[in-house]
């Protein structure tokens, strides 16, 4: 298709010549309309004077008798510029005027007409068109008294070719316009297009260009743009998930395979079989649990999880979280309290408890303090989990005094699979902080990791549930705050 074509067929030039026809038709109406009233309103003064004249005459007739008449007719004929004057006798016969000819029959009607006539002293032998009214005298005489209407229609005229060049000029600066325009759309649609052609062919990098007048068409880069940020870092983290795989799980299924290649190799005892058969189904267990973490991830990244909001208490999932997690703590050396006070969420309440649950497993097991450094403090093995609203948000936070999490490495942190050399000795997938972090993002919020001096303070943040608060602590206000 050529420039041409593609310029005319483009939707800006379409509506240019919509706007265009539209606007020409209002000006000639305009024009038509004003024509039509300024020959309405000379029409109006010719039958005024024309009337005013003939009364004049008839009453100089009334007053003078026919000599009077025939004397007032002569003078008036000779004005210059004079009105149309004619006198004829009851025979028809012209007694006084200055009208050589009329169209036939014009004296034998009374009344108004538009007639062709010409002067007495009209050297050429064209016609002209004149506006005339004929009124019946007394003994038969008939008296007829017109304008030329030329005024009349050289101003029609004038109007008239006023208005075939406004229409002409309206014409060519509109379809000037729409070419402008056109080709200044044209050009950012086609700038458009060749990004989403190099995007379309595997370049996630490209972005719409976007200028600076702010308009509709800027507004739309600006959205694709960020949506096209947003299917970028999907398939990025969805081609780190892919690589995780295969290289995070490569090892537990190798190990599962040669502890049942094993087991099938030595000839043992029935006990030995079912010691490899434990093995096998707790690694296969873990596996399992990698599984439904990447699922819960993929389904909290996707949003799939909006589907199941509900309004809940945060502090009812921190002190459900401590419940549970409480023995497992005493177990490993650990105590574990809990810190509640009225917090209004609206969202999935079992990812977020399972976001919760993350951050207590990984205080509990890597929140020890250091073995080689003596605690000064007797809460050196406490983990706090904590759940409160500040202004517009609730902090649902987990709070241990191990070693923490290096600045530098906390955003590090937070990606599938990642487990930082201090921890790569202990069991886990390095799924935990990647949960949280997602269901975090879900619900609007984010997680924060913070230094605790010494340890780590892992914080959901998440938006409070609007008018939540009044009537939380209307339900809660004789029951006293938990602390363990």
């Amino acid at each position: 298709m050529t420039a041409f074509g593609k310029l005319i067929r483009t939707t800006a030039f379409r509506l240019t010549l919509v706007y265009l026809f539209l606007f020409a038709l209002f000006a000639a109406s305009l024009l038509a309309y004003f024509a039509w009233n300024t020959r309405r309103l000379i029409t109006e003064q010719i039958t005024t004077t024309v009337n005013v004249e003939i009364g004049e005459i008839t009453a100089i007739y009334n007053r003078r008798g026919l000599h009077g008449l025939l004397t007032t007719m002569g003078n008036r004929a000779l004005r210059p510029g004079a009105n149309l004057y004619l006198l004829t006798a009851p025979n028809g016969q012209a007694l006084a005027g200055n009208v050589g000819s009329l169209a036939p029959g014009v004296m034998s009607v009374q009344g108004w007409s538009e007639t062709a006539y010409r002067r007495i002293d009209d050297q050429d032998k064209t016609d002209h068109r004149a506006l005339v009214r004929v009124a019946e005298m007394d003994n038969g005489f008939r008296l007829l008294v017109g304008r030329d209407l030329e005024e009349r229609r050289r101003l029609f005229g004038i109007v008239a070719k006023a208005a075939q060049w406004s229409i002409l000029v309206v014409v060519v600066l509109g379809i000037g316009g729409g070419i402008f325009v056109a080709r200044r759309v044209l050009r950012r649609i086609d700038a458009m297009t060749g990004t989403t052609k190099r995007i379309m062919a595997g370049d996630l990098s490209g972005r719409l260009p976007v200028g600076r007048s702010g308009d509709e068409l800027d507004r739309l880069a600006e959205n694709l743009n960020a949506m096209l940020e947003r299917i970028e870092a999907l398939m990025t983290g969805l081609k780190e998930v892919s690589d995780n795989i295969a290289h995070d799980l490569k090892t537990p299924l190798t190990r599962l395979r040669n502890r049942a290649e094993e087991a099938l190799a030595r000839s043992g005892s029935e006990t030995d079989y079912r010691a490899a058969l434990e093995r096998t189904i707790e690694e296969s267990d873990g596996l399992i649990r990698t599984f439904n973490a990447l699922l819960m991830i993929a389904r909290a990244e996707s949003g799939q999880a909006r589907g199941n909001m509900d309004d809940f208490d945060g502090a009812d999932v921190a002190n459900g979280i401590h419940e549970l997690y409480e023995p497992l703590a005493e177990d490993d050396g650990m105590t574990l309290q809990v810190k509640t006070a009225p917090a209004p969420i609206h969202g999935n309440r079992e990812l977020i408890s399972q976001a919760v649950a993350n951050l207590v497993e990984n205080a509990i097991k890597y929140g020890r303090p250091d073995a080689g450094v003596e605690p000064m403090k007797a809460d050196a093995r406490e983990i706090l989990i904590e759940a409160r609203r500040e202004g517009d948000q609730v902090l649902l936070s987990v709070t241990d005094h191990g070693p923490g999490i290096p600045e530098g490495d906390r955003k590090h942190a937070v990606e599938r699979f990642v487990r930082l050399e201090a921890s790569r000795t202990l069991p886990g997938s390095g799924l935990g902080l990647s949960l949280a972090s997602a269901v975090a993002t879900l619900h609007g919020g984010e997680l924060r990791l913070g230094d605790a001096h010494p340890g780590l303070v892992a914080t959901l943040v998440l938006p409070a549930r609007a008018g939540g608060s009044d009537r939380l602590a209307a339900q809660t206000q004789d029951v006293p705050q938990k602390a363990a």
